[in-house]
């Protein structure tokens, strides 16, 4: 079984900065990468808060970045899907990470899960069956195919929003759906989609009672939540930005987590289980960003620093 100080779930932001620290605190590191390297980070086209970027960087092109500059380092890079991780019966014990499909487990002294979050469903009639036939929840992989079409997003958060303005610039239309009469994101990006009257939509105070369609996604129903009134609105796409749901189902039962899933920690990243850390969108906070999740990956591996070398790893 291979064994390691200090093994990384997941290889977003935070996974590749706290792999990057632990590294070069010289401790042997190994990272576990279900996919290709940046999470999250892939489906988003432009990234605008990013410091140093102060006209913007491509998703994708940050994940490169982050990955070539890990690439520069010994850590061992591991593709697979842990499925358990078992936990030591004592301080300085090792930590078991399962594989699914039979995969030879990993065993580490310290842990980093970074594991992250996917979209969470709308719950709407018809969500299933169209899903990958006009329902999607990522604009920058599937926004092309509705290139001088209309489509619709649901949501208010920073990322409804910032997909309703990557789509404006490539489809017809865009009906921006939200429960509330506000949005939860940000003035600066509402301020933009209130200047493009003409390419985005606001349907607010409506909810999405039914997606309709033949093979593909041809309208959906929304219903003002105020007066009850029902709307359909012809669509052939629908994008879905509802909140966050955390991979974090195959952590231990020992482990404290909120009643989201999401994963408590002290501002150090240490969880109540010693030598567990957590760090970016896995983590129960407010924050959910690029900076801070590398912020977070950092501190989580400086934490795990002083626990490896607390227990004589």
């Amino acid at each position: 079984m291979k064994s390691v100080d200090a093994l990384i779930l997941g290889a977003g932001p935070a996974g590749m900065s706290a792999a990057l620290y632990l590294v070069r605190g010289g401790v042997s590191t190994a990272i576990v990468e279900r996919a290709a390297p940046g999470g999250q980070v892939l489906s988003t086209a432009e990234i605008e808060n990013y410091p140093g970027f102060p006209k913007g960087i491509k998703g994708w092109e940050l994940a490169d970045l982050f990955s070539a500059h890990l690439d520069e380092y010994p850590v061992e890079r591991l593709r697979g899907e842990v499925v358990s991780l078992g936990v030591p019966t004592e301080e300085g014990g090792w930590y078991e990470a399962r594989f699914a499909e039979g995969q030879e487990p990993v065993r580490a002294r310290s842990v980093v899960v970074c594991t992250g979050a996917h979209h969470r469903a709308l719950g709407a009639p018809g969500e299933d069956k169209f899903t990958g036939h006009g329902v999607s929840y990522c604009a920058v992989c599937d926004g092309n195919f509705y290139r001088g079409r209309d489509v619709a997003v649901v949501g208010g958060g920073n990322s409804a929003l910032e997909e309703a303005l990557y789509l404006a610039r490539i489809v017809n239309k865009v009906y921006l759906i939200h429960r509330r009469e506000g949005f939860r994101g940000s003035k600066v990006y509402a301020d933009k989609i209130a200047a493009m009257p003409d390419k985005i939509e606001l349907v607010t105070s409506h909810v999405v009672d039914e997606i309709r369609g033949g093979e593909n996604v041809e309208s959906l129903a929304v219903r003002n939540v105020n007066s009850g009134e029902t709307r359909i609105i012809p669509v052939d796409g629908l994008f879905i930005y509802v909140g966050m749901q955390p991979l974090s189902g195959f952590l231990p039962a020992e482990l404290d987590m909120d009643a989201q899933g999401f994963v408590k920690t002290d501002a150090e990243m240490r969880t109540n289980l010693p030598g567990l850390f957590a760090a970016g969108d896995i983590r129960a906070k407010l924050c959910r960003q690029v900076s801070s999740a590398v912020g977070d990956g950092a501190t989580a591996a400086t934490a795990a620093l002083s626990y490896l070398e607390r227990v004589n790893a």
